[in-house]
């Protein structure tokens, strides 16, 4: 069912390439503008399926996809650019994959997985988008860079490993609790 949320969700995912586009050609204020609006409609299409109740199937399974194909784009391109440092790209690529593959694990050896974002991942996922927006901008020359910067990074890389950290404790409690009422 095409309602407003998941019309959002696809306008997301097709900005993606207009994006990575823009940064190949070094126009970072576009591409800047660009992954600031699609943000904002992540914001919105929450909004609406929530306060209108027009959540779906679809769009449960398309928005955090979106989400993570816009991220994970931007952070590639950016560290590809020089502007992120390798590292850091790796360890949001391989939370990535922890978080895939056990959830995955989990599903084939233990059951159905109810997911919920903890706090220390929702936190990374609002330092991640502030790190990008701010390196975006310094990059197009709308920010003066500056330690804060570098703060950003270690901040959004500590979570980063945190909430990896998270999903792996939590699935694993669950894993024994499942594995002790058999």
């Amino acid at each position: 069912m095409l309602n407003i949320p998941n019309f959002l969700t696809l306008l997301r995912i097709a900005l993606v390439p207009y994006i990575a586009m823009r940064l190949l050609d070094g126009a970072y204020a576009t591409a800047c503008v660009l992954f600031i609006i699609s943000a904002l409609s992540d914001w919105v299409d929450g909004v609406i399926a929530r306060h209108w109740n027009q959540r779906t199937r679809f769009g449960a399974m398309a928005d955090p996809l979106a989400d993570k194909l816009t991220m994970l784009t931007v952070t590639l391109l950016l560290t590809y650019l020089h502007a992120l440092p390798w590292w850091f790209t790796l360890a949001v690529i391989l939370r990535d994959v922890l978080i895939v593959a056990g959830a995955l694990a989990f599903h084939f050896m233990i059951g159905q997985l109810v997911m919920a974002p903890s706090r220390i991942s929702k936190l990374n996922t609002a330092l991640a988008f502030i790190l990008l927006v701010t390196v975006l901008a310094i990059e197009a020359g709308f920010l003066p860079d500056g330690p804060w910067r570098a703060a950003l990074l270690y901040s959004t890389f500590l979570t980063t490993v945190l909430s990896g950290g998270w999903y792996v404790y939590v699935w694993g409690r669950k894993a024994i609790e499942a594995r002790k009422a058999i």
